[in-house]
């Protein structure tokens, strides 16, 4: 689906007054059963195998695989049972053993829309990011791979942890901004450590902000932390202004998998002989 299509039909969706949804998908079934749903984006990246393997989505972070060569993996179980949903892919920016603009020209190839970037050194704090900044696998990398891909002609939905990173972003091109607030809270492998609702409003609000200072169009979702529940992302879209939807990875396959799985369970264990 090109750019200009997607950007449509997003801009269409808010003007309705309906909020635009992104789902994050580790499985095609995932995939399948969000835009069932109705979801506005799918987004396929290597945290969403792990996390429906059972293990945290910081898996994606860690060296368990080739983050890029999974979500070209996954292409092949995902793509073909989406019929009307623009699929994105994550992409690792920072990945030294890859040309990127080759990379990009084989996701339009396979058949995705646009890019998001994840795996994120933007989830790393502390010596460690000072030393990935120094070493040249720094976030400036993401940026540049979102830019690559704008020039392409894909759609980006990039990920933002502060307002300096949402307005380069922005700068770069990108379609939608989604302002990281943190690992997704809740749940058998959620975070336990995150901040307040409030407080997650509060970064939203400041990265919108940014954003929208360098480009007015930009539309921007929200994402992570404690925004793990549809009662979570109302309550930061009541305390927000302009932003217009939500991104969902665990809080759109993780959580639901593991409430009604849990339940169907215990009422086939509830029977009697």
């Amino acid at each position: 689906m090109r750019r200009d299509e997607v950007r449509e039909r997003l801009v269409s969706t808010v003007r309705s007054g309906r909020p635009v949804v992104g789902a994050g998908a580790g499985t095609g079934l995932s995939a399948k059963a969000a835009e069932a749903g109705g979801v506005d984006l799918l987004i396929i990246y290597n945290s969403g195998r792990y996390r429906m393997a059972g293990r945290g989505s910081l898996a994606g972070l860690l060296p368990y695989g080739d983050a890029n060569a999974i979500v070209v993996e996954m292409a092949g179980e995902v793509l073909p049972v989406v019929r009307d949903t623009p699929v994105l892919a994550g992409v690792c920016g920072t990945d030294p053993f890859r040309l990127m603009g080759s990379f990009l020209d084989e996701l339009v190839r396979l058949g995705f829309s646009g890019v998001q970037n994840f795996p994120t050194v933007g989830l790393y704090d502390g010596t460690f990011r000072e030393n990935l900044e120094e070493t040249g696998m720094g976030f400036g990398l993401e940026i540049d791979m979102i830019r690559l891909a704008a020039d392409r002609g894909m759609f980006t939905a990039p990920y933002a942890f502060d307002p300096d990173q949402a307005a380069e972003l922005a700068r770069a091109g990108a379609d939608v901004l989604v302002p990281h607030v943190g690992l997704t809270a809740k749940g058998a492998i959620g975070a336990k450590t995150t901040m307040s609702l409030d407080q997650a409003a509060a970064a939203v609000q400041a990265m919108r902000d940014a954003a929208v200072a360098v480009n007015p169009e930009i539309l921007v979702l929200c994402h992570g932390g404690p925004i793990a529940e549809p009662e979570d992302a109302q309550y930061v879209l009541r305390h927000t202004e302009g932003v217009v939807g939500f991104f969902g990875a665990s809080s759109m396959e993780r959580l639901p998998t593991e409430t009604a799985i849990r339940a169907q369970a215990e009422t086939f264990k509830a029977m009697s002989l």
